[in-house]
């Protein structure tokens, strides 16, 4: 008989396309520097993607991680909305799958969240925080989109648009993920945050750029979806069901239809990770079969 494993305190997602080899050290790190009971959850977007092979050779030995195809449809936000929705843990924090991202502060954010935050960031643009590399005109706007929104908007951190937070999964849940494109879930749920004068609060991180591998990041093509949730966070505070409307607006709205999405965008799709387990191609599970249904 098997026997249901307690949930973990924190589930930590990372979407990763065609990776390979590059997660493993990544993967390691972030184990190392966590002292947490946590799930690592790892979105790809099709069985054949080069991360399986690897991170399933890496739970192998390492319980605590697994791997999952995503069924939103493709691309970063599909994967991190559908991590959120697979993670067990009262608290989701996202992080990126090229180790840019300093896993030593995990436990801290989740401890703002455990201490009734519904959004901790990790700041590159606070006090003691700083970005080693990377692009310059999207440090640039970036920086500039963070002040902003901070000084005049005063949604509680200085680095709206950084994905790597934390979050509160009841609070993910009331309010939906309306993004379908690029990164922006973390400015978009920050704006949300803020609407609702629910508490945000950010700790000042260390960024570096990756020095293997390619970066997805989509500047010219993503800059419209971001630029939308920014003109959210200005709007007049309001409560959650006319924030759920607004957003669904504001994605009704959109030049292009959506594939895939949902009749209502805010609620979930495909099976959980309760009700199925993610397959590869030849029908072997990717990783482990979901945490509570391990010996």
């Amino acid at each position: 008989m098997m026997v249901a494993r307690p949930s973990p305190r924190v589930s930590v997602v990372i979407p990763a396309y065609n990776e390979g080899e590059g997660i493993e050290a990544p993967l390691a790190r972030l184990l190392e520097s966590m002292q947490l009971d946590c799930e690592v959850v790892v979105v790809v977007d099709f069985p054949e993607d080069n991360t399986v092979p690897v991170v399933r050779r890496f739970a192998a030995t390492e319980p605590r991680v697994r791997a999952v195809v995503s069924t939103y449809g493709r691309g970063p936000a599909n994967a991190i909305r559908y991590g959120i929705d697979a993670a067990r843990a009262p608290t989701v924090v996202v992080t990126m799958a090229d180790g840019c991202d300093d896993p030593r502060q995990i436990d801290e954010l989740v401890r703002l969240v455990e201490r009734g935050v519904v959004v901790a960031a990790a700041s590159r643009y606070m006090p003691g925080g700083q970005q080693v590399g990377g692009p310059l005109v999207k440090s640039a706007m970036s920086r500039a989109a963070g002040r902003s929104l901070h000084m005049l908007a005063r949604v509680g951190t200085r680095d709206a648009t950084n994905s790597f937070k934390a979050y509160d999964r009841e609070f993910v849940r009331q309010v939906g993920i309306h993004s379908r494109d690029g990164f922006e879930i973390g400015l978009e749920l920050t704006a949300k945050a803020r609407r609702l004068g629910r508490p945000v609060a950010e700790i000042p991180t260390i960024w570096l750029d990756r020095t293997a591998g390619k970066s997805n990041f989509k500047l010219l093509q993503w800059i419209p979806h971001y630029l939308r949730w920014y003109r959210f966070a200005f709007r007049p505070r309001v409560d959650v069901d006319t924030l759920r409307a607004e957003a669904q607006a504001l994605v009704q709205e959109r030049d292009r239809p959506i594939a895939g999405a949902e009749t209502d965008a805010v609620a979930p799709s495909g099976p959980s990770h309760e009700q199925s387990e993610e397959k590869v191609s030849g029908g072997e599970p990717v990783g482990h079969p979901v945490p509570h249904e391990r010996n």
